[in-house]
């Protein structure tokens, strides 16, 4: 009788290991479940953004940067000339502008800017009154090998009290992946190698 009782207790143990096993392999299967779903939730929501415009925010899909290399190349482009060509005659506006657009360069733009300040370009657009505006006529970005080489052709359009003065601007370059963005640099390139190839008069009109 006692040997029949230790004989059932040992089974009833048996059954209890292998129904807390089972319980255990069930349980961690939920875990690992919920786990990667909780993954592929928030790989989900990473790859969606919101955007702010006019102080509204609108939802938009985000794509890897390799699938936007030759847009927001060109768009690096286009800003860096925008902010270092488009001045005004007052100093804080000229500085602010070019420090925007030396952010988003490397040396080659500080030498050129040098150049224009120390042969006094900056000072006369400021004495003189002088607007200087810059337009895109095209951009040629070669994504096909890092860095990239670029071609910028557009136009200035300098304007004074009496004349506006249109001339000719191509520049050429590089393209430096910098693997990171900022608000400084939202595209997350660097110019560089930079080089103005053709600033010649087209046209002088009186106002």
């Amino acid at each position: 009788m006692i040997l029949k009782q230790l004989i059932n207790i040992e089974t009833a143990f048996r059954h209890v290991q292998i129904f807390t096993g089972v319980l255990l392999v069930v349980f961690g299967i939920v875990t690992c479940y919920a786990v990667e779903r909780s993954y592929q939730k928030i790989e989900q929501m990473q790859t969606h953004i919101y955007v702010l415009a006019n102080g509204k925010a609108f939802y938009a899909a985000m794509a890897d940067k390799k699938d936007n290399v030759p847009v927001e190349a060109r768009d690096h482009i286009k800003t860096f000339h925008q902010f270092f060509f488009n001045l005004a005659p007052d100093n804080a506006i000229i500085q602010a502008n070019l420090v925007r657009a030396l952010n988003l360069a490397d040396y080659s733009a500080k030498v050129q800017y040098d150049m224009l300040r120390e042969s006094g370009y900056y000072d006369n657009i400021i004495t003189s009154g002088i607007t200087q505006e810059v337009s895109v006529d095209s951009i040629q970005v070669s994504t096909g090998e890092a860095p990239y080489y670029f071609k910028f052709y557009g136009k200035e359009r300098i304007a004074r009290s009496s004349t506006v003065l249109t001339r000719n601007l191509i520049t050429e370059g590089y393209l430096r992946n910098m693997n990171f963005r900022s608000d400084d640099n939202p595209h997350g390139f660097l110019v560089e190698r930079w080089k103005i190839l053709n600033n010649s008069d087209i046209k002088n009109e009186k106002r």
